[in-house]
């Protein structure tokens, strides 16, 4: 199925860095692109793809959120927590609204599907 997947990513467009989008870059350019697929960020749901490159940033998530893993690596560490967890390909995370993550890219660049839930 992840190759379903890979072979279908959208073409992304560039959408700032991590900091654009309200999170803050801890290490890195936080260079990031995206494709929203269907709804916008204003509606009660919407899903796309996101990429980002290498680094490290740290965001408060403004809505919930379904991802898998469509290429790369990435740690996410529950600030509120502490708990870490490594996610590749096909891997897939749940997170609620307000909660505090720390990413940490391992790859060159890391690309994600996901639906968000205002």
């Amino acid at each position: 199925m992840f190759a379903i997947y890979q072979n279908h990513i959208p073409e992304l467009d560039s959408w700032g860095t991590v900091a654009d989008l309200g999170s803050e870059i801890v290490e890195g350019e936080g260079l990031c692109f995206g494709k929203i697929v269907h709804g916008s960020p204003d509606m009660p749901l919407s899903c796309g793809y996101f990429a980002a490159v290498k680094g490290k940033f740290r965001m408060t998530y403004p809505f919930s959120e379904h991802s898998i893993v469509v290429e790369g690596s990435v740690t996410l560490t529950d600030e509120g927590t502490g708990k870490s967890t490594t996610y590749g390909p096909g891997d897939g995370w749940f997170v609620e609204k307000g909660t505090s993550v720390l990413w940490e890219i391992h790859s060159d660049r890391f690309t994600k599907n996901y639906v968000a839930i205002a």
